[in-house]
């Protein structure tokens, strides 16, 4: 991750931010913890629901894409929090085994007319499987400091 400022953070770029492994030990920790619901929680359950097969929550998906952007977008050298989403969207299930990958596409970024400081920054974040399927997308807006 390189240092970015509002400034680096210019409409219509693209950035991809790596990937993770999904694996059942995570699915099934995650999901006992925070949404126990039969089909992340029992993979026999699993197998008889609509989704025909453990999968991993909504909440767990963006957690792990959460990760890839706070670690390879968000600068910690520049980045003040977020007011909120403003769109997510769980497109496909995703399964132990499978692999996210997640890109970020900028779709603007305006300067603060209150705080002359700082940007906000508004996103297209997508997670994609290995089979190049998104199966989750955000529109995300970040306080992003100027130099």
């Amino acid at each position: 991750m390189t240092d970015r400022y509002f400034e680096d953070y210019v409409q219509g770029s693209t950035h991809e931010l790596g990937s993770t492994k999904v694996t059942e030990a995570e699915i099934l920790e995650f999901a006992t913890k925070y949404d126990p619901q039969p089909f992340h929680v029992d993979p026999v359950a699993a197998a008889s629901s609509p989704f025909g097969g453990l999968i991993a929550s909504g909440w767990h998906t963006a957690a792990m894409m959460m990760k890839l952007l706070a670690r390879n977008y968000l600068s910690p050298v520049s980045s003040l929090a977020s007011p909120g989403i403003d769109e997510l969207r769980w497109l496909k299930p995703v399964r132990p085994g499978d692999e996210l990958r997640v890109r970020v596409q900028v779709l603007e970024a305006r300067p603060s007319q209150s705080k002359p400081d700082r940007g906000l920054v508004r996103s297209l974040i997508e997670g994609f499987n290995q089979d190049d399927d998104i199966v989750i997308s955000a529109v995300a807006l970040n306080f992003v400091r100027r130099r």
